[in-house]
């Protein structure tokens, strides 16, 4: 069993600068607090990650995650909470005897040495037999499909020929937890696009416990099982990929998750006749049932919320009514099966993300810089958060 456990973890750097302390005893430093410890890095990080399970640690730089996995590796010291493999406590046990295998974003291979030597290096200081050694090596590499490079030194390759020797030196230790930190940061687009395709191959083959940090959520969405967003040290928001995209739980992941990002409007909910209805930028809101019934069961009365919607679910009219908004083009995208509009509406900057074929089918000629248009929203997909507390109403 390779069941990762993680219970309210802290990291505390100590703070080595001036601290002009405020009332409540800490301030604020890129986003992490800084206390009488130091500053908090991470804080109260609680996770269960079960046996053969692919997470994903996700978040802006700086927020955390890396030190997290790091703290995970044994690397980074533990100032607080217990972290478990496989049922055993693992805080004061050294890297090495975690039987776990990292991949860094840099590769990190040794440069004098071949690739096969670069991939044997492990098995050789734990002293496997050859004949064994041999065979996981060709193992890996066929896995990878790297076995014409066995031969070849790191700066004979491509960018992503070394990171599949980098993952392939983790795959032939056989570890517990395999743990991999911005691995396809350093690819152009398309490498990227096809090493992910290679990764969720690859854990279909190897069936192990992954932990993986990135700060790209398109990541995150594609190989995650769950994914754990933070910010500030502190995990926003866990579940499935789905889940965060369809509910996220605050302003926060509600404006990480999602390419392009959501929209939001500064707007009032309000109640007509028993119904709930949101007013922005001159229109007035329908809401969906389901969210009509969450409103009811959780008690709201008439506020000022924070509305959110995502560029897909915004959609084009071209005549003004109750329920629209009028819009201004200020940049056209042409993405190929879709067009990104950039536009002005209710003194905001908002993306409309609209399939090429229904833009031809209501504009003949497009909408171009300057143009002006109308928009609704889907009403059943209208998000509506506190602008006080930036947490979801529903």
């Amino acid at each position: 069993m390779a069941e990762v456990i993680l219970k309210n973890i802290k990291k505390v750097y100590p703070n080595t600068e001036a601290k002009k302390h405020r009332k409540d005893g800490g301030e604020k430093l890129a986003d992490l607090q800084i206390t009488d410890e130091g500053v908090l890095a991470v804080q109260d990080f609680n996770l269960e990650i079960a046996d053969k399970e692919f997470v994903v640690l996700v978040g802006p730089s700086g927020c955390g995650k890396s030190t997290t996995l790091r703290m995970v590796a044994g690397l980074e010291e533990i100032s607080g909470g217990e972290l478990y493999m496989g049922g055993r406590l693992m805080n004061d046990v050294a890297p090495k005897d975690r039987d776990i295998a990292m991949v860094f974003q840099n590769y990190a291979l040794y440069p004098h040495m071949t690739v096969y030597e670069n991939m044997a290096f492990s098995l050789k200081l734990k002293k496997t037999p050859k004949d064994e050694m041999d065979r996981k090596v060709r193992e890996a590499a066929e896995i990878l499909d790297i076995t014409q490079y066995l031969d070849r030194k790191p700066k004979a390759l491509s960018g992503g020929q070394r990171q599949r020797v980098a993952i392939g030196r983790a795959i032939v230790r056989n570890p517990q937890v395999f743990l991999m930190d911005e691995p396809l940061s350093n690819l152009d687009a398309k490498l990227r696009n096809q090493m992910r395709a290679e990764l969720i191959k690859l854990r279909t083959r190897i069936n192990t416990t992954f932990l993986y940090v990135t700060h790209d959520q398109t990541e995150a969405m594609t190989l995650g099982d769950r994914i754990v967003i933070m910010k500030g040290g502190v995990i926003q928001q866990i579940g499935t990929p789905q889940e965060v995209f369809d509910h996220p739980i605050n302003l926060f992941v509600a404006g990480f998750i999602g390419s392009p990002q959501m929209n939001f409007f500064d707007g009032k909910l309000i109640q007509t006749n028993g119904v709930w209805q949101a007013e922005t930028a001159g229109a007035v809101i329908p809401l969906g049932q389901k969210t009509q019934a969450a409103l009811n069961a959780a008690g709201v009365a008439p506020m000022a919320v924070s509305i959110g919607i995502r560029p897909e679910h915004i959609q084009l009219e071209t005549q003004a009514g109750a329920h629209t908004v009028a819009a201004q083009v200020d940049v056209s995208e042409m993405m190929g099966s879709e067009i990104h509009l950039h536009v002005s509406a209710g003194g905001k900057d908002v993306v409309v993300r609209v399939p090429t074929l229904e833009l031809s089918e209501k504009w003949t000629n497009g909408l171009h810089r300057g143009d002006s248009f109308y928009f609704s929203f889907r009403h059943d997909l209208v998000h509506l958060f506190d602008p006080q507390s930036e947490e979801t109403l529903l």
